[in-house]
């Protein structure tokens, strides 16, 4: 599989790291050093024009920008003929621009991928679609110097729908967006900070006719950056391993 990357920071290197059934065939970035950078090191070609970019010659496009980019190119990216996996998922917090970009996918036979990021429990989260779920609900926890804030003890600073969260926290809470789409329903999020911790937390507590269920993620740091969980690079590189795996696990 060829894949053309679409941000070339700290996860558009891990991933360019561990090109095992995949190979980068294509650059992009705002910044034409960073494309050039990460081209040197994973053989592929850098892009300074997008519209050259998008019309290499690869399979998919695995978007590690940021939402800015997903709204401003995700649907000439489906246009084109190509897949596109979506980090940044809370670009789909708009269901204006969710609703148009699924509506080109589904008429040109495209695919729209979301890797579980920086949380665990979305396949069977999904199972809210069939049999709603009485409790959605996602906790944060963060430092206060994550969230550019400063507090000197644990507090509160958000409580909410996450399509609201989004909105005031754009580049922390992507998980929130991804929880809902996967549950096909508003997920409500209390974010906090907290001095004393070291790492990110999420806390997925929901309950419906399954039964209930609480899923505590404690998120350690990219190894070259702190502000990026390494998991949620970490699900890209699992989604592309088994995206022609014939064998599917989990609903």
């Amino acid at each position: 599989m060829r894949i053309g990357l679409l941000g070339c920071g700290n996860i558009g290197h891990i991933i360019a790291g561990h090109q095992e059934n995949f190979t980068i065939t294509a650059l992009y970035d705002l910044i034409p050093e960073k494309a050039h950078e990460l081209a040197d090191i994973s053989g592929g070609t850098p892009f300074e024009d997008f519209n050259a970019f998008i019309q290499a010659d690869f399979d998919i496009v695995v978007e590690a920008a940021s939402v800015r980019a997903v709204r401003q190119h995700g649907t000439e990216i489906i246009s084109s003929g190509k897949d596109i996996v979506i980090m940044s998922v809370g670009a789909l917090s708009d269901s204006v621009f969710r609703s148009a970009l699924t509506g080109t996918a589904r008429k040109l036979h495209r695919k729209i991928y979301i890797p579980s990021g920086a949380i665990m429990g979305l396949d069977n989260i999904k199972t809210g679609q069939i049999s709603g779920l009485r409790k959605l609900l996602l906790k944060t926890t963060k430092s206060p110097e994550s969230l550019g804030l400063v507090s000197s003890e644990r507090r509160l600073i958000f409580s909410g729908k996450a399509n609201e969260c989004i909105k005031e926290f754009p580049k922390n809470v992507n998980v929130s967006v991804a929880l809902s789409l996967a549950a096909g329903q508003e997920a409500d999020v209390e974010l906090w900070v907290d001095p004393k911790v070291d790492r990110n937390i999420h806390e997925i507590i929901i309950e419906g006719d399954f039964g209930d269920a609480c899923i505590r993620v404690r998120n350690l740091p990219s190894p070259e950056n702190p502000s990026t969980s390494y998991l949620a690079a970490l699900s890209i590189l699992t989604l592309l391993k088994n995206i022609d795996n014939p064998l599917v696990i989990g609903t």
